[in-house]
């Protein structure tokens, strides 16, 4: 499996509620995000809009910062587009709702236009169309780093319940759709923001099914979720260990803990290594 720290967990915070802005960069998600979709009214589109733009021009924290727009084939996410074009300071990435089409990525493209070349999109994949086109969603455009699963508005598309097994199909064409386009994926959140034995479990069914992370609706979540998706100690050492016997071994066939590890196996220790083995800089120095 390969782990990512690009997004983990995303956190949504409502764009109305800026004395939370602070907070949510702070959380320790990889991405943090401000909603001017779901948790905003229709009537206070518009403010969501203009109080939005704090979230992007305060000191930047550790987290990539992130804004979820209205759904493009609507005016509001058009206006939403045209907002950013005059942000001072702009998004790390662009959450692009019901995104069903290649083509609605192209229209955030176009409009966003040559001012915001750098931004990066997610797709959020929740409508049964969006599910049936979705690898040619995960294949649209070299911008887009990540589909995301939006549970809710699938389930009541589709008069499931809001639970893990029905929707298992749905997760399960994101994440090969995703991992065959070399993007990531990530789970949709818990609304219960108290079940933190509940969080555990739908971090570990998401993380063993290939998600790279999931997201979250309260900071609370975000180390729960942080965890489940980051490799523990032992599973470094191991990988550490693969890594070092296949070279051992001119990178053949080893052993290790009992088990036969050929070249899969090789690579996904390499990439666990690369994404959460330790930087250079906390390497100490050796003198010559």
């Amino acid at each position: 499996m390969k782990f990512t720290r690009y997004c983990r967990s995303i956190l949504f915070t409502p764009a109305l509620v800026v004395d939370r802005f602070a907070r949510g960069q702070q959380s320790g998600a990889d991405i943090s995000l401000v909603d001017l979709e779901d948790s905003v009214a229709a009537s206070h589109k518009d403010t969501a809009r203009q109080q939005a733009e704090a979230f992007f021009s305060a000191p930047k924290g550790p987290s990539r910062r992130a804004i979820r727009i209205n759904t493009v084939t609507r005016p509001e996410g058009l206006k939403d587009l045209l907002a950013l074009r005059h942000y001072a300071v702009k998004p790390d990435a662009v959450l692009v709702p019901k995104v069903e089409s290649p083509r609605d990525l192209e229209i955030v493209e176009q409009v966003l236009g040559a001012s915001c070349s750098q931004v990066d999109l997610l797709a959020l994949v929740e409508t049964p169309r969006g599910v049936e086109n979705v690898h040619a969603i995960a294949c649209a455009t070299p911008r887009l780093k990540a589909l995301v699963f939006g549970s809710a508005d699938y389930s009541f598309s589709i008069g499931a319940s809001l639970a893990w097994e029905p929707l298992y199909y749905a997760r399960s064409r994101l994440v090969a759709a995703a991992r065959a386009a070399n993007v990531q994926v990530v789970d949709s959140p818990l609304f219960d923001m108290s079940d933190v034995e509940g969080l555990r479990r739908e971090c570990q069914l998401a993380r063993s099914l290939g998600f790279s992370g999931k997201a979250a609706v309260h900071p609370r979540q975000v180390e729960v979720i942080n965890q489940a998706f980051s490799p523990d100690e032992h599973t470094l050492r191991k990988a550490r260990t693969i890594v070092q016997e296949s070279q051992a071994r001119d990178f053949n066939i080893c052993v290790v803990e009992g088990t036969m590890m050929g070249a899969p196996f090789v690579e996904a220790a390499k990439r666990t290594l690369e994404e959460f083995g330790p930087r250079e800089a906390d390497t100490p120095s050796r003198s010559l």
